[in-house]
């Protein structure tokens, strides 16, 4: 199971984090590796030269001790390779020393008696604050030892500069790492991006949006798949929208029939007994809800054939609103409205019928609208109807948008509940305006129900 911390981060991230950690685990093992071949190689050569050169001198000195000229502190002057360095020669007489001054007893622990004719004896340590490499040799002949401090400052700042060589470079590789995987999640999700976008256009309700053709061996198949899909998926919206409209062209006839013989029968209602009469009040109700659900479903069916390439105006949501809310019967709500046009690009028509859904709805179920309000920001348009009703409650409030739903009066045969279509003609206009709409509990109580619009720019 992914961590919830782990699933917030982008793809595109986790893909750059993993090659730049990627890069920088192999650059890093590259660089210990280079480090340690190198400063071993260095070590093994300064070593090898610092014998040789001991070995020498070891020699001179031994040659000095056999023939006792009196020359040994002379000797060990000359044999001096530079100021950081230092010589110590133990005879049975005592020590001997030139150079630096370095007393025996700053010497390592232990590095005499390693000490070995034929075999030197090496150890690195830091004498004065200077780093030498200490190497010491058996004098065999004169029961003694030579010990010989060459110093390693030009080795230690080769060392330095090679450590920030490296530290740089597997930092460097690191960042070019992020850099690469960026670029390379960039051109893996290209085509992820397109199938979002349209499938997010289809989800909106423009069927007719289709992915490009892939060239990729590995995305081909899954264009094809998912346009198939689409097809079939707007061929049978398409076919049910057609079955609707057939229908509700089909029953606008008998309806017409019905609707007129009522209306005869209505104008000598006084005729007839209190039992025929009540009959006829149920029967002028029912026809009239039975009129209003064929004309939902024919703006329902004409909005889901209409071409999603259709010509939009700009229009006013506040003025919209006004006159509206003017038409509508009393009592009027409150009006919340930015001083400032409130422009979107959209059908007037079906943004009048928005408002008249959203007004009615509230008239019907929440004790009327109390206040209608309209402002923008951040390049949206919001439009708010709050009623005085119970509100809505929460698992019903995206289903109060689907056809034929009533909310929380479903299996009512109240008249005058309405049909269940008019909210789901919101729910459509809306969506084809690329909005959306929801609704929440309003502060204070009832339910609000918020349309959110593209801002048009002005």
């Amino acid at each position: 199971m992914i961590p919830a911390s782990v699933s917030r981060v982008s793809l595109r991230c986790r893909v750059s984090a993993a090659f730049g950690l990627g890069l920088l685990v192999v650059v890093s093992a590259l660089s210990a590796a280079t480090w340690h071949l190198a400063t071993d190689y260095l070590l093994n050569q300064r070593q090898q030269s610092a014998d040789r050169h001991s070995r020498i001198n070891a020699r001179l000195v031994e040659n000095e001790v056999r023939d006792r000229t009196g020359g040994l502190g002379e000797l060990l002057s000359g044999l001096t390779s530079g100021p950081n360095s230092t010589i110590l020669v133990a005879l049975p007489g005592g020590w001997h020393t030139a150079g630096r001054p370095v007393g025996p007893a700053d010497l390592p622990p232990g590095l005499l008696s390693r000490a070995r004719p034929g075999a030197p004896a090496h150890e690195r340590f830091t004498a004065d604050g200077i780093p030498v490499l200490a190497v010491a040799q058996r004098l065999a002949r004169s029961n003694g030892y030579y010990v010989e401090l060459h110093p390693l400052l030009g080795l230690e700042r080769t060392f330095r500069n090679l450590r920030m060589i490296l530290v740089a470079g597997t930092v460097a590789c690191g960042l070019f790492g992020v850099a690469l995987g960026a670029w390379a999640a960039r051109r893996a999700l290209r085509p992820l991006a397109a199938f979002t976008e349209t499938a997010a256009r289809i989800a909106r309700g423009d069927l007719r949006a289709r992915l490009p053709e892939q060239a990729g061996p590995d995305l081909a198949p899954l264009a094809a798949t998912f346009n198939s899909t689409a097809d079939a998926l707007e061929q049978r919206v398409r076919r049910d929208a057609r079955f609707a409209a057939d229908v509700s062209h089909e029953l606008r006839s008998p309806l017409t029939t019905m609707t007129s013989v009522a209306e005869v029968l209505e104008r000598r209602r006084d005729a007839m007994p209190a039992p025929a009469q009540k009959a006829l009040q149920l029967l002028l109700a029912e026809l009239r809800r039975f009129r209003g659900m064929v004309l939902d479903l024919l703006e329902i069916s004409a909005v889901d054939q209409a071409d999603h390439g259709e010509e939009r105006e700009l229009v006013d949501l506040g003025s919209l609103v006004r006159s509206g809310v003017a038409s509508s019967p009393a009592p009027r709500p409150t009006l919340d409205l930015a001083p400032d046009p409130l422009l979107v690009a959209a059908d007037r028509r079906r943004l009048d019928r928005v408002l008249a859904n959203l007004l009615d709805n509230a008239a019907r179920y929440g004790g009327g609208a109390v206040r209608v309000a309209a402002h923008a920001s951040n390049g949206v348009v919001r439009l708010e109807v709050d009623d005085a009703g119970a509100g809505v409650p929460a698992e019903l409030r995206e289903r109060i948008f689907e056809r034929f739903s009533r909310g929380v009066h479903a299996g009512r045969r109240d008249p005058d509940s309405g049909t269940g279509l008019g909210l789901a003609i919101v729910a459509d206009h809306v969506h084809r305006h690329d909005g959306r709409v929801w609704a929440e509990e309003r502060p204070g109580g009832g339910a609000r129900f918020v349309v959110e619009l593209p801002q048009a720019p002005g």
